[in-house]
């Protein structure tokens, strides 16, 4: 660890401000000064994946999300949610 840094109490906002702008934090902490953690209660993150389909059902969820005013791939995402609690 470099030196301790001592914020400051702050009357407002501007103030604050300014003394952020001025400091650089690199000056007083090393990447060894930091520990991993986890939040396991955080929601769980989406993640982007490719998915072949024929042109003809592509359409047809199309269709069908536009008769039920929902985005297309959160229909498919709940098709496949409802087929996983089998």
């Amino acid at each position: 660890m470099k030196k301790m840094l001592k914020i400051p109490k702050f009357k407002n906002e501007n103030e604050e401000r300014e003394f952020w702008s001025k400091i650089s934090l690199a000056d007083y902490f090393e990447a060894s000064d930091f520990e991993k953690i986890s939040f396991p209660n955080l929601k769980p993150t989406s993640e982007s994946i490719s998915i072949r389909l024929p042109k003809f059902m592509l359409h047809r969820l199309k269709e069908k999300a536009n008769e039920i005013n929902v985005p297309y791939q959160s229909l498919i995402k709940s098709f496949i949610k409802a087929g996983l609690m089998l």
